[in-house]
C-alpha cells in the first residue's frame, strides 16, 4: 500500500520535517501539528498517535500492527506491506492522530 498524507481528507495545517540518517533506510519524515508529531513515516511503516486502548485492540487484530518505537506506548505502527487495512481506515487513523495532538 502506497501512503500519501496529501489524500487525508479533513486535517488542516501541519508541517513536513525529513530526518536524514547516513543509513537512507533509517531517515523518516515527521508530520507536526502545533510543534507535535502526530504522523511518522518510515520507509515501510507509519506511526500514529492513538489511545492505548484502541492501540491494545488494533495490535490484538492485526499482525500489521505494533507499538510504535515513536510514540511507545502513546501510539501504533503499521507496516504498509500487506497491510491488512483499507485506506479509508488508515486515512481515520491519521485523522484521529492529528486531532490527539
Amino acid at each position: 500500500m502506497v501512503f500519501d498524507i496529501s489524500e487525508v481528507a479533513g486535517i488542516g495545517e501541519y508541517e513536513k520535517k525529513i530526518e536524514k540518517n547516513e543509513d537512507p533506510s533509517k531517515s523518516r519524515t515527521l508530520f507536526e501539528k502545533d510543534d507535535k508529531v502526530f504522523l511518522v513515516e518510515n520507509k515501510n511503516t507509519i506511526e500514529l498517535r492513538t489511545d492505548h486502548e484502541l492501540a491494545k485492540l488494533l495490535k490484538s487484530k492485526y499482525e500489521s500492527v505494533m507499538e510504535s518505537r515513536y510514540f511507545g506506548r502513546g501510539g501504533i505502527e503499521i507496516v504498509l506491506a500487506g497491510n491488512q487495512f483499507t485506506i479509508d481506515e488508515l486515512y481515520d487513523l491519521v485523522r484521529l492522530s492529528y486531532n490527539l495532538s
